[in-house]
């Protein structure tokens, strides 16, 4: 086993163990603070059995990826993971005032749209312009499977990132639907993530906590699984959000978001499609529900056969990503 291997292997083991230590704690906090999720009405009548499960319970991986990266930092005088930590927390706050809200006002609507959209592209543009000072972000397209970049104005890079990154924290919050679909779904993500900086020069940090965050998210599961005892919550969702496309960015490889998030985009792209054909057929629809795993919940799939098919299918465009881009690495 190589050193790096062993060190990736530490940082997703403890991640793993504290975020199942914290679950021992945080769960019966939630509980006795009767922080319930509220279901919405308008959604699957089967999931209002749900109504009261305590949610916000991303805390417990964020701490846990939190003190790993600052572990990683101490250990190997490298900050590069607390970089996209603190980049994925932005949106982690952002998600934990939209959780507040919604339990202050006793129903599954938080912040207004307009408010989290201009809070989470502040976030965005921000963190680009650390990257670039950082060294780790240039106007460059790595292009997959041709081995080549495509060189962008730096107006239009800055654009297109900002664009990426809220489009890729909102579409794993929409993936956050069924119990454990977000989670078993970003872990091969992050492996990906992880496998990509081990190899690349001077972005082992960010691999660190790819493999951490990864470790967080199992000992997560061993909460989240069907059938849930705590939800994430869209402190979690929005928080693997921003660590997703953050990542991305850090290696300097946005356009693998396209092979790793396609159960992300999926969901998206779905839910789009069914409000844009019930609105121009005045009130058809094509999915039986959106977002897409409500479609198959509808169809008489149980919640752990969407959670297996999604997760296999994220498996699949990661190994394709990964065979696209490994040659790329530098």
């Amino acid at each position: 086993m190589g050193e790096v291997t062993r060190q990736l292997l530490i940082c997703a083991g403890a991640g793993l163990v504290l975020t199942a230590l914290l679950g021992l704690i945080v769960l019966p906090a939630l509980r006795r603070a009767k922080v319930g999720q509220a279901i919405k009405t308008d959604g699957p009548v089967w999931h209002m059995g749900k109504q009261g499960t305590p949610t916000m319970g991303g805390v417990m991986f964020i701490a846990a990826a939190l003190a790993v990266s600052l572990g990683w930092g101490l250990w190997q005088k490298d900050w590069a993971a607390m970089v996209v930590f603190a980049f994925a927390a932005v949106f982690g706050v952002i998600g934990f005032v939209d959780d507040f809200a919604k339990l202050r006002h006793h129903e599954n609507t938080g912040l207004s749209a307009p408010a989290k959209f201009l809070l989470q592209l502040s976030a965005a543009i921000l963190f680009t312009i650390v990257l670039r000072n950082l060294g780790h972000l240039s106007p460059d397209l790595a292009i997959p499977f041709l081995g080549t970049k495509l060189h962008l104005p730096q107006t239009v890079y800055l654009v297109f990132a900002a664009f990426v990154m809220v489009g890729t924290v909102n579409a794993v919050n929409l993936t956050d639907g069924v119990d454990g679909l977000a989670s078993c779904v970003t872990m091969p993500v992050l492996l990906t993530f992880a496998v990509l900086a081990a190899q690349t020069d001077n972005k082992r940090g960010y691999g660190a906590f790819a493999a951490c965050l990864l470790g967080c998210l199992v000992g997560f599961f061993l909460y989240n699984h069907h059938p849930a005892k705590v939800f994430m919550g869209d402190t979690g969702s929005l928080f693997l959000g921003g660590a997703v496309c953050g990542l991305a960015f850090a290696l300097d490889l946005p356009l693998l978001l396209i092979f790793v998030g396609i159960v992300y985009i999926a969901e998206t792209l779905s839910d789009i499609i069914q409000v844009a054909y019930f609105k121009a057929t005045h009130g058809k629809r094509i999915f039986l529900m959106a977002p897409l795993h409500h479609h198959f919940e509808k169809k008489g799939w149980s919640e752990n056969k969407v959670v297996a098919v999604f997760t296999l299918v994220s498996c699949a465009g990661c190994a394709l990503g990964y065979w696209g881009f490994t040659n790329l690495l530098r």
